[in-house]
């Protein structure tokens, strides 16, 4: 009997904030905590519209909204401190991502954490994983441009040696989803915070529960096939 094999992505490009942990209501928390304690005013469209965003473009904004009288290196370096003290009491991992991470693990599939988060945040995430999961890490620090600029993820395809056309991007913003499409990647959108919208080459759903590896490609596919 002849089995067929799904094929698979030449490497899979994970974010890491609201894709991989329920780190948002963290971020969006610290954010407007700063705000109001300057006396500025914060609403929830405020934290939307950050949500993926580069964070020094997002610390210059909340300094605009806030008044702050510090600059945005430390109003992102605050907010850093915010974020992981909330990652030290507990972390929850949204659903389907453990079991997808340790299947493409287990089929040889590379994989990267595309994160606008630091390093720092970054590694915290990551050590609580088994090790070997993630052969490149990208961080917002690292790189010239945030998302939504396509070079978070060329940096990670380039550094897994994977084409990106070639490559799954797992996002859960606008913003990250903008950022897989312009690498030239397909992208899986997860909305958390943010909705989306499914277009040629992006694929929404809601959740990453029962998806496994050979569901990737397949999924787009399946977009293909829809009717208009």
């Amino acid at each position: 009997m002849e089995y067929v094999t799904s094929p698979l992505p030449a490497a899979v490009l994970w974010d890491m904030d609201g894709t991989l942990v329920d780190t948002e209501p963290l971020w969006m928390g610290a954010e407007e905590a700063l705000v109001l304690r300057h006396g500025g005013t914060w609403t929830d469209a405020d934290s939307l519209a950050l949500v993926g965003s580069d964070l020094l473009e997002s610390a210059a904004y909340i300094r605009q909204r806030g008044d702050i009288p510090m600059t945005p290196p430390q109003i992102v370096a605050h907010l850093v401190g915010e974020v992981q003290k909330g990652i030290d009491a507990g972390i929850t991992w949204q659903p389907g991502v453990y079991e997808l991470l340790t299947e493409l693990r287990a089929l040889g599939v590379p994989q990267a954490l595309v994160t606008m988060s630091y390093r720092g945040l970054a590694e915290a995430i990551v050590g609580r994983l088994p090790d070997g999961l993630f052969a490149a890490v990208v961080t917002g620090d690292e790189v010239t441009n945030g998302k939504p600029h396509p070079e978070p993820y060329l940096t990670a395809a380039d550094a897994l040696g994977a084409d990106p056309a070639e490559c799954v991007v797992i996002e859960d913003s606008p913003r990250g989803a903008a950022a897989g499409l312009a690498a030239g990647a397909l992208v899986l959108s997860v909305p958390n915070a943010v909705a989306a919208v499914p277009e040629p080459g992006l694929v929404v759903i809601d959740s990453l529960a029962g998806v496994q590896a050979a569901d990737l490609l397949a999924l787009f596919d399946e977009s293909r096939l829809d009717p208009v």
